[in-house]
């Protein structure tokens, strides 16, 4: 059994992924902003804690950290307002990094998108903000010293999920958030998915073989 808390905790991949480490015994503390989002949390299994991570700072979140096995980033600020997505998914993420190796939490899995790294989106254009935010999470991820892994699903839809995925693709398809909470679950189990970056759309490979 491992402790893990999950930042972002009423997403609907984090909904699922919630649900999936419960049924195998996993202890799950699920960090939300919006107290009125416990019950949903609470009926995956999983324990709600109400925290505000676009407020805390990295010795609020290194308390918030400390003591569990893994953290899984699925937070974001929801795109719209380009301050609050700079504050949520680049600042806030990269104080996580640092709380978690602050807190002594090796393993960090971050949930990002197919194309990140992208900083070819235009300024002007809706989309980039959170792409550049995007972009300079996983790439500072990617220089620590964490047991990282970043999880590149493509556009995502509301399937019940295949239990496969194509960890090839060249493109960015689609994937279900099932599968997608499904891998986030594979490659907490799989230490050979520490310090990769896995892109994926659905497909036809069983998603514990194709992580490994």
């Amino acid at each position: 059994m491992a402790r893990i808390v999950l930042i972002g905790g009423h997403g609907k991949v984090a909904l699922h992924l919630e649900r999936l480490l419960a049924e195998r015994g996993d202890e799950v503390d699920a960090v939300i902003r919006n107290p009125e989002h416990a019950d949903d949390v609470a009926a995956t299994g999983a324990t709600p804690v109400v925290a505000d991570i676009e407020a805390l700072d990295v010795d609020g979140l290194t308390a918030l950290l400390r003591g569990h096995d893994a953290v899984v980033w699925s937070a974001g600020a929801g795109g719209g307002d380009p301050r609050r997505t700079y504050a949520v998914d680049r600042d806030a993420a990269l104080h996580s990094m640092a709380a978690a190796d602050a807190a002594g939490v090796r393993r960090y899995v971050m949930v990002s998108y197919f194309r990140s790294p992208d900083h070819s989106v235009p300024a002007g254009d809706s989309f980039h903000a959170y792409a550049e935010a995007k972009a300079a999470a996983d790439e500072h991820l990617a220089t620590t010293t964490l047991d990282w892994t970043i999880l590149g699903p493509s556009r995502l839809t509301d399937g019940d999920g295949t239990g496969g995925i194509d960890a090839e693709a060249s493109e960015s398809l689609t994937v279900d958030r099932a599968d997608v909470a499904a891998v986030a679950a594979a490659v907490l189990l799989e230490p050979a998915t520490i310090r990769r970056t896995i892109r994926f759309n659905a497909g036809a490979t069983p998603i514990a073989e194709a992580v490994r």
